[in-house]
Parts: structure tokens; C-alpha cells; sequence
């Protein structure tokens, strides 16, 4: 009887402890949706397929929160997580549906004023010329420079070598460098200095 009382109390403890870590995920989970969708703009350039894909990844993530190794960045697992999602949805359905122009959303900008008539025309400059990328080259910029994931980080997500990541932010940059009227002057290091090379800091 005392060994079954200690089975069950230990039993309880865990369900306690599992229910415990489930809210705590989910809690981190729901804070992290803006850059999910982000990303999974960036991605498929629509944003109701993007608000699909999003939730196809929560509900992928809840499913496997075994799978996430504590000490790891939990947004490159869920950002590796969504962009598989993508991968899955071009394989199955190879002629693209109807598309939004990200340019034509007026909630993209700022507030309306005389004064901010400029930076709506930078923003949109700079939010075509990112649109405009290569599909390569658009998601790298978005993890490495705006979502501040490291080479190495990013290297994990797209299930790519690091130099693949250096060479093609670098293309990124420069092509966007062009396409806003912008001298990208001398090439700089890809390792921030005083940094260990192995770990491939990024620099935007």
C-alpha cells in the first residue's frame, strides 16, 4: 500500500509539474506570435495564408513540446518549425493562389501627416526592395537582421551550411543596397570583432 501511495503521489507531482510546463510554453508561445507571423509573411506574401501557417505551427509546437531542448533558442525552433510547414504547403500545391501586395497595406506605415510623407516613401521603397528579393535571399535578411538570429542559428532554421548564410545575406544586402539608392561602401567583416569566428555573430 506504501509503495503504491508513493507511485501515485509521484504520479500527481508530475502531471503537476507537465501541466506547469505546458502553460509556461504556451504563455512563451502566444508572446512570440508577432514574429512568427512575420516571418511567415515574409515567407508566402499573403498575410491570410500566413495567419494559417502561424497556427499550424503553435498547433505543431504544443504538439512536440518534448521535442524543444531547454538552453536552445525557442524561436529558431519554431521559426524551422513554420518554414517546414511552408515547405509542405509549395509541395502540395505547386500553382500559387491569389496574392496580396504587401504594398498596398495601407497599416504597414505610420500615421497620416504631412511630415511623415517621406518615411511612408522610405518604408515602402525599402519594404519593395525586400519584397523583390529572391526568396533566399528575403529570408535571411528577415531571421539574421531583424529577427537577430546568428549565422549559426540561421544555418539551423534553413538546414543550410553557414557559409551559405554569409554569401547570401551578403547578395541580400547588396541587392537591397541598389534597389533603395543606397552606397553599401566597403564590405565589413561578418564577425563582429572580439568575437570567437566559430560562432559566427551576425552584423547587419
Amino acid at each position: 500500500m506504501r509503495a503504491e501511495a508513493a507511485d501515485f503521489a509521484r504520479s500527481s507531482r508530475n502531471r503537476k509539474l507537465h501541466v506547469i510546463e505546458t502553460d509556461q510554453f504556451g504563455k512563451q508561445l502566444v508572446a512570440f506570435l508577432p514574429n512568427l507571423r512575420r516571418f511567415a509573411i515574409s515567407l508566402c506574401r499573403s498575410r491570410d495564408l500566413a495567419d494559417d501557417l502561424v497556427q499550424a505551427a503553435c498547433e505543431r509546437a504544443l504538439a512536440n513540446t518534448e521535442r524543444f531542448e531547454p538552453g536552445t533558442r525557442f524561436d529558431a525552433w519554431l521559426f524551422r518549425i513554420l518554414r517546414n510547414l511552408w515547405i509542405d504547403h509549395i509541395r502540395r500545391q505547386r500553382t500559387a493562389g491569389p496574392q496580396e501586395d504587401i504594398e498596398q497595406r495601407q497599416d504597414l506605415v505610420g500615421a497620416c501627416g504631412e511630415r511623415d510623407v517621406e518615411a511612408r516613401f522610405t518604408l515602402n521603397s525599402v519594404a519593395q526592395a525586400i519584397t523583390d528579393l529572391p526568396d533566399d535571399q528575403r529570408e535571411i535578411i528577415l531571421l539574421v537582421c531583424v529577427e537577430d538570429l546568428s549565422y549559426r542559428e540561421a544555418a539551423g532554421v534553413l538546414g543550410i551550411p553557414i557559409g551559405t548564410v554569409m554569401s547570401r545575406l551578403a547578395r541580400a544586402r547588396k541587392n537591397l543596397a541598389e534597389a533603395v539608392g543606397i552606397n553599401p561602401g566597403l564590405p565589413r567583416s561578418p564577425v563582429m570583432k572580439g568575437e570567437n569566428r566559430n560562432d559566427q555573430t551576425r552584423v547587419c
